[in-house]
């Protein structure tokens, strides 16, 4: 067997199986999630399930990215998020899941495709042992269009393996996989192999580890073909003009990008290419804690809207549902995390074709728990790139256990786990991309205005709101600006319906000297954080300049 190719391998375990549902319908999926006692009807119609304490989320800690001498220079082995994997224990795990699916009493092969531009659509073959992780898949991944041939990447598909019930064989895996907290080798893997197209999800029953896999695989192979990969939700106005929303979690991405008077085309995954932009999924998958309908009308639909379970198919993953069926999204007993998965066209305004124009305004979004970042500011080409590397946000007291004060949190391109290759290539990506189509770039903070978290207050959602239709609108193009003398941004002198006072945060600190030394503290910890992350990656002189504290 070792001297075939993964593919190979694959096609001749499926064809010799005997019990393989190849590309079956929706509702045979859904159907086989319940009788397989995998999931169970909510009283709305949709799907509930639950998984082991351990796949409650990803595990970045038992992620890998096996590292070929060939191509070991496309990925940053410096980001703590690339951890590399040998090929030979890839190969021991790829021949471990053969195993395991020629004994299941079944298997799933799904086609799909990730990525709504035919032009660089990724064919996506999911093989599993699990109904719900095939609905899943059906969610999230985009049917096979009939111009398939027409993609650069139609004769070099992707294979996913996905076992989340299943655990590694430890003892196999001695000094080859990490060690928890125990001391014990963890049981679950999750790995990719880029030059050989081959993910393997093993042991993690989180849906969205194969999810975020295939995300992490468009971005390593779309900057190759000079295609910009984005986290990042994307929407369209009446006028066609498009936008890209970029946050980490808490910044109000999904609340500012779930806009009435604008068309969503994607909540999480796009690619930039010289086409436009394009959604790489066919659905979402939401966070569901503490969600009303009130407050997100849009998720709470498509989730809890009423039909007939084999019509339905959104799964709910993780949330406290009831043996009658009713779900209670504010019990966080079992976990934070709790997620919803739903095909985009349960959602009322979107754009079918989930692909657009090239972007005219790129809004790149923190909450800044300090108080010291204007509420909007407009970036430049060097300080756009600055911002995507570093992708800045605060955690707050009291969201984790031992937070007392707020604390600067960075993620590079607003994504760093799932952004393998060499930082430069990206960030270089986007000022050309803004340079050749004119884009507008600013930082909109949705954090805390007047005093950091705990004295001032958080920015009013109506202000936000305003100031982000003033830089969709183009208004924003034509009013006056200074320059923050600390973060080097530059600061609207005026927003219509937003008070001028609150455009420059120094204005409404009562304790101005409290505000230089909370600002300075804050630029001493980005300071910090870049020579950390890039002091050895010889970055462009004019990118290194607009980093606060140099």
């Amino acid at each position: 067997m070792k001297d075939k190719n993964f593919k190979e391998q694959i096609g001749e375990m499926l064809k010799k199986h005997g019990n393989v549902a190849k590309n079956i319908s929706r509702r045979k999926m859904i159907k086989l999630s319940v009788k397989k006692r995998e999931a169970m009807i909510m009283e709305c119609g949709a799907l509930a399930t639950w998984t082991a304490p351990e796949s409650t989320g990803r595990s970045p800690k038992d992620t890998y990215m096996v590292k070929h001498p060939e191509s070991q220079h496309l990925i940053d082995w410096t980001s703590p998020n690339n951890i590399p994997m040998a090929p030979d224990t890839f190969d021991m795990l790829f021949e471990d899941a053969i195993k395991t699916l020629e004994k299941s009493d079944k298997i799933y092969e799904t086609d799909r495709v990730v990525g709504a531009d035919s032009a660089y659509a990724l064919p996506v073959k999911t093989v599993t042992n699990k109904a719900l992780s095939s609905l899943f898949v059906d969610n999230m991944f985009r049917p096979v269009p009939s111009d398939i041939k027409n993609s650069i990447f139609a004769e070099k598909p992707f294979i996913l393996i996905s076992l989340p019930d299943c655990k590694v064989n430890t003892e196999r895996y001695e000094g080859r996989l990490r060690k928890n907290e125990k001391g014990e080798v963890s049981n679950l893997a999750v790995a990719m192999d880029f030059d050989r197209r081959v993910g393997i999800v093993y042991g993690s029953a989180y849906m969205g580890s194969m999810k975020k896999l295939i995300f992490t695989v468009m971005n390593y192979y779309l900057p190759l073909e000079g295609i910009l990969p984005l986290h990042c939700s994307a929407n369209e106005g009446t006028d066609g003009r498009t936008a890209l929303l970029l946050g980490l979690s808490g910044t109000g991405k999904t609340t500012l990008s779930a806009d009435p008077k604008r068309a969503l085309l994607g909540d999480d995954e796009h690619g930039w290419s010289k086409n436009g932009i394009a959604n790489f999924e066919n659905g979402c998958y939401a966070k569901m804690i503490d969600i009303t309908h009130e407050a997100e009308p849009e998720i709470w639909n498509a989730v809890m809207h009423k039909d007939d379970y084999l019509k339905h198919g959104a799964i709910v993953e993780n949330a406290m549902v009831y043996p009658n069926g009713k779900v209670d999204y504010f019990d966080t007993r079992y976990t934070e995390n709790s997620r919803s998965s739903y095909p985009l066209e349960f959602l009322t305004n979107i754009k079918k074709s989930s692909v657009g124009g090239h972007p005219t305004t790129i809004l790149f979004l923190t909450a800044d728990a300090y108080g010291v970042l204007p509420p909007i500011s407009r970036l430049d080409e060097s300080q756009a790139m600055f911002w995507f590397l570093m992708g800045y946000t605060s955690k707050l007291a009291g969201t984790e256990t031992g937070v007392t004060e707020p604390q600067a949190t960075f993620s590079r391109f607003f994504g760093a786990p799932f952004m393998p290759a060499q930082p430069a290539v990206y960030a270089q990506m986007l000022g050309d991309k803004m340079k050749e189509h004119n884009v507008k770039v600013f930082l909109v903070n949705t954090g805390w205005s007047g005093g950091k978290y705990g004295v001032g207050s958080r920015i009013k959602l109506r202000y936000t709101r305003a100031m982000v239709d003033a830089a969709l609108n183009g208004d924003l193009n034509n009013v006056q600006y200074t320059t923050d003398p600390i973060f080097h941004v530059s600061i609207p002198q005026s927003c219509s319906n937003v008070p001028q006072e609150i455009l420059t945060p120094k204005n409404v600190w009562a304790d101005k000297n409290d505000f230089d030394v909370t600002a300075k503290m804050l630029a001493g910890k980005f300071s910090e954080q870049f020579d950390k992350a890039y002091g050895s990656h010889g970055l462009d002189k004019e990118i290194v300049k607009q980093c606060p504290g140099k």
